[in-house]
C-alpha cells in the first residue's frame, strides 16, 4: 500500500468515527442537559467536514506530475491544512460565543448519564489520535497530521465536559455553569491547538528548513555511490509527502561529462531505493579541488 493510499484509508476511518460521535454527543447532549457535549458534538461535526477536506487534498496530492505541475500535486496538502484550520477556529468561536450566553442564562444540571458516555468518548478518541499518529510517523504528511490532532483536541474537550458536568453534579444548585465554563474552556484550547497545527503547513509552504535529519541520511548513503567524493549544499522542499532535493555532489576534477552524468543517474537511483519518500532529485556536479 502506498503512502497516499494509507493516508486516504485512515481518512476515511476519521470520517466515519467522527460521524458516529457526533450523533452521540448530540443526542446525549440534547436530553442530558448538557451544553459541554453539545459543543463536543459541534467540533466533531466540523472534524466531518475537515476531514473530507482532507480526503479530497490528499487524492488530488496523489496525481502524478504534469506539465503544469512539474513536481507533483503535493502543495494542495498544507493548503488544505489551512481550510482544515479555518473549520476548527469557526467551531472554536461559536462554542466560546453560546458558552458565555449559556452561563449567564439559568438552565438545568447535568444528567448523571452523561458522565459515562463521555468517559467511553475520551478513551476511544485517544485511540483514535494514537493510530492515526501512527499512520502519520510512517508517511509524514501534515494534513493527516492535522487530522490526529482533531482526535486529540476531542478528547481534550470531552476532559473538560468531563470535569465540568463532574462539579455541577457532586457541588449541586448553583453550580449548573460549570458545565459551560468547561464549554468555553474547551473552546480556548482549539484555538490553540488550531496555531499548533498551523504552524507547521505555513513552514511546508514557505520551503523552511526543517529537514536536517534528512540532509545527514542524504548526505551518509551520497558517500557510499562509487565516484561520490563528497556532498557540498543540500536543498530540501516538502511537498505534500514528498520531498524534492537539489544536491550537490563532489567527483574527481579529471573524469569525463558522460562519467560524470553516469555518476549522477547512479546516485538518483541509490537514493530513492534507499529513501521511497525523495520526489525529484536534482545533481549539480562539482569537481574536487
Amino acid at each position: 500500500m502506498t503512502n497516499e493510499q494509507t493516508a486516504i484509508k485512515t481518512t476515511w476511518f476519521s470520517i466515519l468515527t467522527n460521524t458516529t460521535l457526533a450523533i452521540i454527543k448530540g443526542v446525549t447532549g440534547y436530553f442530558g442537559n448538557s451544553y459541554a457535549l453539545i459543543a463536543d458534538a459541534i467540533e466533531s461535526t466540523a472534524d466531518i467536514f475537515s476531514s473530507f477536506l482532507v480526503l479530497l487534498g490528499l487524492k488530488y496530492a496523489s496525481k502524478p506530475a504534469d506539465k503544469n505541475h512539474p513536481y507533483g500535486h503535493g502543495r494542495v496538502e498544507p493548503l488544505m491544512t489551512f481550510l482544515v484550520v479555518g473549520f476548527l477556529i469557526t467551531s472554536a468561536t461559536i462554542i466560546a460565543y453560546e458558552s458565555i450566553e449559556n452561563i449567564q442564562t439559568p438552565h438545568n444540571t447535568p444528567k448523571p448519564y452523561t458522565l459515562i458516555i463521555l468517559g467511553a468518548i475520551i478513551i476511544w478518541k485517544e485511540i483514535s489520535y494514537r493510530l492515526i499518529t501512527k499512520k502519520n510517523i510512517e508517511i509524514n504528511s501534515s494534513s493527516l497530521k492535522a487530522d490526529a490532532w482533531h482526535h486529540r483536541s476531542d478528547a481534550i474537550t470531552s476532559v473538560a465536559a468531563f470535569i465540568g458536568i463532574s462539579i455541577a453534579l457532586i457541588l449541586g444548585k448553583g453550580y449548573e455553569s460549570a458545565d459551560d465554563w468547561a464549554a468555553l474552556f474547551a473552546s480556548a484550547f482549539i484555538f490553540y491547538n488550531s496555531y499548533l497545527i498551523f504552524r507547521p503547513a505555513l513552514g511546508e509552504i514557505m520551503d523552511e528548513h526543517l529537514y536536517d535529519d534528512l540532509i545527514v541520511k542524504i548526505r551518509e548513503l551520497s558517500v557510499r555511490v562509487e565516484g561520490i567524493i563528497d556532498t557540498e549544499k543540500i536543498l530540501i522542499r516538502k511537498a505534500g509527502m514528498k520531498y524534492h532535493v537539489d544536491l550537490h555532489a563532489t567527483v574527481y576534477a579529471d573524469i569525463t561529462v558522460k562519467h560524470g552524468h553516469e555518476i549522477a543517474h547512479k546516485l538518483i537511483k541509490t537514493l530513492h531505493q534507499e529513501i521511497p519518500e525523495l520526489g525529484q532529485i536534482l545533481i549539480h556536479i562539482e569537481p574536487n579541488e
